[in-house]
């Protein structure tokens, strides 16, 4: 497998391909000894008005939050429960995706290694806002490891 590692990030936005990425980073960190971070990013972009006034409420931001943390939070009973691994910890970021996996999340956490889906969003968002996985890919300030297959190495499914 993977050797070297010693603090691996993790971006996750509730997608198939997401998941078995986390799998495969749980995988890589129990052979490294290493730690994880999830990450789950709140895009508050598209909830933006011209003059940059929120069109949401507090109300729907804190449940937005409260649903990250809950999703987060299962993937770190997963890994406890299916794994047997524990260095896990979770977080919740708000802003733009591509650039808080690229560069911020990395600066301030010290990752030297992303694992991330091939793909997340549909094919409109894709289209619109552009890949963040390829984005990543292209910047990121860690090494990534674009996951396409399972822990099988079984290519998935679409």
């Amino acid at each position: 497998m993977i050797k070297g590692y010693n603090n691996i990030l993790v971006p996750v936005d509730g997608s198939e391909s997401a998941e078995l990425a986390f799998d495969k980073a749980v995988a890589i960190a129990m052979e490294n000894a290493t730690h994880i971070d999830i990450l789950n990013i709140i895009d508050t972009r598209q909830f933006m008005g011209e003059l940059q006034d929120t069109l949401i409420s507090g109300d729907t931001v804190y449940q937005m939050t409260n649903d990250s943390e809950e999703y987060l939070k299962s993937l770190q009973k997963k890994a406890e429960e299916q794994f047997k691994f524990k260095d896990v910890s979770y977080h919740i970021r708000y802003g733009s995706p591509k650039r808080i996996i690229a560069f911020d999340f990395i600066k301030d956490h010290n990752n030297d290694l992303v694992v991330m889906g091939a793909t997340g969003m549909n094919a409109v968002e894709r289209m619109l806002m552009g890949s963040v996985t390829e984005y990543v890919n292209r910047n990121a300030l860690a090494d990534v490891l674009i996951v396409k297959t399972d822990l099988n190495n079984e290519k998935i499914k679409k």
